[in-house]
């Protein structure tokens, strides 16, 4: 006897790129084929209307109900901004009913919004890390590829979409089925929720030369009190001239500007994701002062930091110190 199709609802907000809702409705698709228990009934439907003209991916827009589902997950691939009233109320009344909810890519903005998420771990993706935490202190944001916390889902985005739904079935139907769809879909191994999501240093660097993955190392963790080239050498036990051949034959810089782009890189990931003001992003990027840090930010990238906060984030300024940075 068939078992009865469980109910899963998409609810994909505008901007959702067609691969994060492929990944999960395929790792579905070809567990029904395969096992004859996998009954999933599938509902996409769109959270806001879309534009008129504009592409969409498949699904009908939300009509103002959301019944019978017994898990959903809320699909973006760039912050959301706000959830309607009408839907967010109906979102809350479907987990009190026992529904399990979960978040793919962005959709932990949505999530958190509502404060489905206070308490709960979710993974959220490494671009936003910072700007999540700082918005939502009461979620306990993960580096992991997905988390499964209680009733919450989570996966950051991109491939761990699928390693989540692997996870998924694999709770529902066992192992076996886990791994026959993950060897359908040529996945070469199917990864566990925590694992981080980052591909190994010695991979980004294109080196796997231990020195230098120790001597980065170190910078990566040492941000905001940045060590001198003598100390990163003292560390990793090799000479300064030493070091200084390794970076310059792997990665074509001396270590103290590699260090120095590494900081700068940080602190424009910050600018975007954060509200701190420029000031307190130089100091915490290891930057002295506030015309130390502008002038630095202004030869690597071309613009000022507040220039590039500006016309990244479509000329809204910020308060708090920033026009000290921009003296000097």
């Amino acid at each position: 006897m068939t078992a009865p199709a469980q109910r899963i609802g998409f609810l994909l907000w505008p901007a959702t790129r067609a691969v994060t809702l492929a990944l999960a409705e395929e790792a579905l698709r070809v567990a029904r084929r395969l096992h004859a228990d996998a009954c999933y009934e599938l509902t996409f439907l769109h959270a806001e209307p879309l534009a008129d003209g504009a592409w969409g991916l498949p699904g009908e827009a939300w009509n103002g109900r959301l019944e019978g589902l017994q898990r959903i997950f809320l699909v973006a691939d760039e912050p959301v901004t706000a959830v309607a009233q009408p839907l967010a109320g109906v979102l809350k009344q479907l987990v009190r009913g026992g529904c399990v909810i979960g978040a793919l890519s962005a959709g932990v903005y949505p999530l958190a919004q509502l404060g489905l998420l206070d308490g709960y771990r979710a993974a959220v993706h490494w671009r936003w890390q910072d700007d999540f935490t700082e918005r939502y202190p009461k979620v306990i944001a993960t580096s992991h590829l997905f988390d499964w916390d209680r009733d919450r889902l989570s996966a950051c985005g991109g491939l761990a979409v699928l390693d989540l739904l692997l996870a998924l079935l694999a709770r529902d139907h066992g192992a076996e089925l886990a791994g026959a769809v993950s060897e359908e879909l040529v996945v070469e191994r199917i990864r566990e929720g925590g694992e981080r999501q980052r591909i190994p240093l010695q991979n980004r660097l294109g080196s796997s030369h231990p020195k230098l993955t120790q001597a980065v190392l170190l910078m990566e963790a040492n941000i905001e009190e940045p060590l001198t080239t003598d100390e990163i050498a003292q560390h990793v036990c090799v000479s300064r001239r030493q070091l200084e051949r390794i970076f310059k034959q792997y990665l074509n810089r001396v270590p103290s500007q590699y260090y120095l782009e590494l900081r700068l890189n940080k602190a424009r990931q910050m600018l975007m994701q954060t509200s701190k003001s420029i000031i307190q992003i130089g100091l915490s990027c290891g930057f002295s002062s506030g015309p130390h840090f502008s002038s630095a930010y202004r030869n690597f990238f071309g613009v000022t930091p507040r220039e590039d906060r500006n016309q990244r984030r479509g000329g809204s300024a910020f308060e708090g110190g920033s026009s000290v940075v921009e003296r000097g």
